[in-house]
């Protein structure tokens, strides 16, 4: 390891003991940048490695709001804006239970490099609130969102922090909150992604993370002379994400056999085809928290109660549910089934132990880390800046091709990022990597700011 690289994790470690999420992130990302550091003094010299992991700023509120019964509630809410060298922050805003700050900061450091990857100009952020949406009335859910933005609303714009949404914030949602700022502000701009169709959306948006995991799945594929046609996929999570995969990986010839929910997985022999995929947004709708009304509907699928996926004989694994999804027994039963690739859709799936079997046993298994593989979301977020900017809609067809292409290129960086530095196939390094070098230079340019 690095001595610099060493330095900054030790000190990270002493002053932020009670962030085991972050600290986690940070590990991960610095140790596979120490063969930049070392040989690229400068990035000593400017301090790079310390102004990096520190957010530029944390906005923490309260969020006061009336229940249905006339009841007064009171939420915690964030926005973590890390990161700005390469344009304005961009990243989701999450609505759950465990959020807080050690959840956004991890999320908000990812999304640093994620954003750079594409190659638009985003920098990186998060937010989100302790809320749940689970259970909540449409009146409630928007009396929360427009509290929430009656705070944050202050501390974004269309050319300084542009959330989408995330976790628990989808195109309800963001009405809400986009009504509440439009109204706030007195202007209508693209302050936020993710909008419906006929206000500022852009197609493709919803299904774009799902999508673009597996035009990157298929990547790492072809640098093995193969592709997705034919391959058992096991997929976790049943939203959007999820849901993307699902469809994307039919369209390309895979058949999907699982997805997941917080009560247990669906295995479904038959496969999860197109039709069965158009029900998991209404599933998602009606019940959040469980995924077994899958087998209800469907004879050919089986619930099994209180797993995970990562147990069923497959070829390709897409992880596309939350965070540590995937710990070292879940890799070593893909790897001893024979997985030929694993390909992140949520952020930061796999556990610290997970990712390094995957990278000690680079060449026997492909792994993608979600700064990569699910950038896809992100990246189809700036293109919905691009054409509230210009007051223009692309095509569902224009949008999809752009998005492959965005993927295509990343998929690119990252291969060609591992080779130069040493090591080649090691997708962790490569994204880190390449993500890091565009804004650790920006900043460099731009001084202490």
């Amino acid at each position: 390891m690095s001595q610099y690289v060493n330095e900054v994790l030790e000190n990270l470690k002493k002053k932020y003991p009670a962030e085991p999420l972050f600290i986690q992130a940070a590990t991960e990302i610095l140790n596979s940048l120490a063969p930049v550091v070392e040989a690229e003094p400068k990035y000593r010299k400017h301090k790079v490695l310390e102004r990096l992991v520190e957010p530029e700023r944390i906005i923490s509120f309260r969020v006061c709001w009336q229940d249905d019964k006339g009841e007064i509630q009171v939420n915690n809410g964030y926005r973590v804006q890390f990161n700005s060298a390469i344009g304005p922050y961009k990243g989701g805003i999450r609505f759950h239970p465990n959020v807080n700050q050690d959840t956004l900061k991890f999320l908000g450091f990812e999304q640093i490099l994620k954003n750079s990857l594409t190659s638009l100009p985003m920098g990186g952020g998060k937010g989100g609130a302790n809320f749940d949406p689970a259970g909540k009335s449409d009146s409630e859910i928007m009396r929360f969102c427009q509290a929430f933005m009656s705070e944050l609303y202050r501390h974004i714009g269309p050319d300084t922090d542009v959330p989408a949404g995330d976790i628990g914030v989808g195109g309800r949602e963001v009405g809400f909150m986009f009504g509440q700022y439009k109204k706030l502000a007195n202007e209508f701009t693209g302050v936020l992604t993710g909008k419906g169709l006929n206000w500022g959306g852009s197609l493709v948006r919803p299904e774009a993370t799902g999508f673009g995991v597996v035009y990157f799945c298929e990547e790492m594929l072809k640098t093995k002379g193969d592709s997705l046609k034919g391959k058992r996929v096991a997929v976790s999570g049943f939203g959007n994400v999820a849901w993307g995969a699902v469809q994307k990986a039919n369209h390309l010839g895979a058949k999907v056999v699982t997805i997941s929910g917080p009560d247990g997985y669906i295995y479904d022999e038959a496969g999860i085809d197109l039709e069965k995929a158009a029900y998991m947004p209404e599933m998602l709708r009606t019940n959040p928290r469980s995924v077994a009304p899958f087998a209800e509907k469907y004879k050919s699928a089986k619930f099994i109660a209180g797993k995970r996926p990562w147990e069923v004989k497959v070829d390709v694994a897409l992880p596309c549910a939350i965070q540590n999804e995937l710990n070292l027994d879940d890799a070593k039963a893909l790897f001893a089934n024979g997985c030929q690739v694993v390909t992140e859709g949520s952020n930061m799936s796999s556990t610290l132990e997970a990712v390094e079997f995957f990278m000690h046993n680079t060449g026997k298994i492909m792994f993608s880390p979600g700064k990569a593989s699910n950038a896809g979301g992100v990246a189809t977020s700036g293109l919905e800046m691009s054409q509230n900017s210009m007051r223009y809609n692309w095509t569902r067809e224009e949008v999809d091709a752009k998005l492959h292409q965005i993927m295509v290129n990343i998929h690119k960086a990252c291969v060609d990022a591992a080779a130069k530095f040493g090591t080649p196939g090691n997708y962790v390094n490569g994204a880190n990597i390449a993500g890091f070098l565009k804004v650790a230079d920006a900043m460099i340019d731009q001084g202490l700011v």
